[in-house]
């Protein structure tokens, strides 16, 4: 009897024992989630912060069906392009324009997957000098947040521009930024995940040259030039350059010219959508599905992914910048 109430009390004690192994089991399922999760937050990756063209949309004056409707139901997510670079590993964050939505777009770099949760970026990539791409830097100002030695990083014209006209000169002044020199095709290492290099590309010079951007992240490379005129006036081949890169988000302005109506088409030569996606034809599907239109202009049907014009693109196998949308570096 002895004997058996001891086989009886070793089973009732093994039993107890595997009770316990689920929790075990469940234990080491949370902490495979959440390192799963820091490895998420430990990335590289450009953020799209916004897609519209300088003026906005709705865009001052307009009376078209385009507009009517936004002055009385604004659409939160037509904000004027911009771009976040994030890099996770080193705690730093950047902004590709200061645009005049330079706000939110600070505000919305910080929601989701971003470590550093200090509002104010480590430097802000400027393309050119017109409003969508610049007027922004007037919030670092004293009269909004009063920063404190920003990095801007600007060409030279666009460099002596701030520096020589109010009310840019007094951001200097105050030292709310700090202008960093950046040369055609000299790269800026900004840590070991990140190197950005400006190119000169053809459009409106009058008052900066413009210039777009290479992007190169641990994995991954991005082409970002939401800006340029025509692009048989660029001394490089588009779709070579498209090829070399991961991503290529490429300035969509006007999907046609029927859209300019009451002013010189010759006097705003973007490249058409339609002219971009003849040029680019050639591409198979994996390098069309690089190609990111942005940089809208109020009147581009495109803007609306219902619309038949987005469909097209869309169906030919290129891609549409949408806000919050996150490509891995």
């Amino acid at each position: 009897m002895k004997y058996a109430y001891r086989i009886l009390l070793l089973f009732l004690i093994c039993s107890c024992g595997d009770q316990q192994s689920p929790q075990k089991t469940e234990t080491t399922e949370t902490l495979t989630t959440e390192a799963d999760e820091t490895q998420s937050q430990g990335s590289t990756f450009l953020k799209i912060l916004g897609t519209i063209q300088d003026a906005g949309s709705p865009h001052i004056g307009c009376k078209k069906d385009c507009c009517k409707d936004l002055f009385d139901h604004p659409d939160k997510n037509r904000q004027v392009v911009a771009l976040g670079l994030v890099d996770n590993d080193h705690g730093k964050k950047y902004l590709f324009e200061a645009t005049p939505d330079i706000t939110r777009q600070m505000k919305a770099l910080v929601k989701d997957e971003i470590l550093n949760k200090n509002e104010m970026v480590d430097g802000i990539f400027l393309t050119h000098a017109h409003i969508g791409h610049y007027a922004g830097l007037m919030y670092l100002g004293k009269e909004a947040t009063n920063a404190k030695n920003i990095p801007v990083f600007a060409m030279p014209r666009m460099k002596k521009y701030l520096e020589t006209n109010g009310p840019w000169s007094q951001l200097v002044l105050n030292n709310n930024i700090k202008l960093t020199p950046i040369e055609n095709e000299q790269s800026i290492s900004l840590s070991q995940n990140l190197t950005v290099t400006p190119f000169l590309v053809p459009h409106r010079d009058e008052y900066s040259e413009t210039v777009g951007y290479k992007i190169q992240g641990p994995n991954k490379t991005a082409l970002f030039i939401p800006d340029i005129d025509k692009w048989n006036k660029w001394d490089k081949n588009i779709v070579a350059e498209i090829k070399k890169v991961d991503y290529a988000f490429l300035d969509a302005t006007f999907y046609s010219g029927k859209e300019i109506d009451n002013r010189d088409i010759s006097q705003i030569p973007h490249p058409f959508i339609i002219e971009s996606l003849e040029r680019f034809k050639a591409l198979d599907t994996l390098e069309r599905n690089k190609v990111i239109f942005i940089h809208f202009n109020h009147t581009n049907p495109a803007i609306s992914l219902d619309s038949k014009e987005a469909k097209n693109i869309l169906d030919q196998g290129f891609n549409i910048a949408r806000i919050n949308d996150v490509y891995r570096l």
